[in-house]
């Protein structure tokens, strides 16, 4: 991160805080892969100690709110969509483990899917990448990703053992 955008934000602002993944959006080299990182305790404690409803509007309400995280570091920052602000992929890891069972083969196999969709961003997740602006525009993408990534674990689990499936499932 440039030096002067640096110092337009601070984690001392929980705005800031939050957009920039609790600091793992500062990492130098792949800032996405650490604010993806910095989701997985999230996941792993609303998945164990949370019930499916408090998860889904958990993330329902930090996708909807990351809207604005992020949009407002965004416009301190003044960059449209700088690579520390990882609000969005917090957000988009919570939507991938959504009713997936969780165990370390669960959680490697939605990071790597998540990551995938959203660095290689297929259609109409790029698309909406370089259409959509703000605080919509840096959220939505990841929430596609997270989207595609929930459908492929999902079709996984499935296929994997079409019995069990609905068992596994809250």
């Amino acid at each position: 991160m440039d030096k002067q955008i640096r110092q337009r934000v601070s984690l001392f602002n929980p705005v800031h805080c939050l957009a920039l993944g609790l600091g793992s959006g500062l990492a130098p080299k792949a800032p996405g892969t650490f604010g993806t990182l910095a989701a997985l305790p999230l996941v792993i404690v609303l998945s164990l100690y949370s019930s499916f409803s408090f998860y889904l509007i958990f993330t329902l309400i930090a996708s909807v709110v990351g809207i604005w995280i992020c949009g407002k570091t965004a416009d301190d920052m003044q960059v449209h969509d700088d690579s520390s602000i990882v609000w969005d992929e917090v957000a988009g890891m919570l939507i991938t483990m959504l009713a997936v069972p969780l165990s370390w083969q669960t959680l490697l196999a939605g990071f790597v899917l998540f990551r995938i969709f959203d660095i290689l961003k297929p259609w109409p997740i790029s698309y909406l990448d370089k259409h959509v602006h703000g605080g919509f525009g840096i959220m939505i993408d990841d929430v596609l990703a997270g989207i595609f990534a929930l459908t492929c674990l999902h079709l996984g689990l499935y296929l994997r053992n079409p019995f069990l499936y609905f068992w596994l499932i809250p």
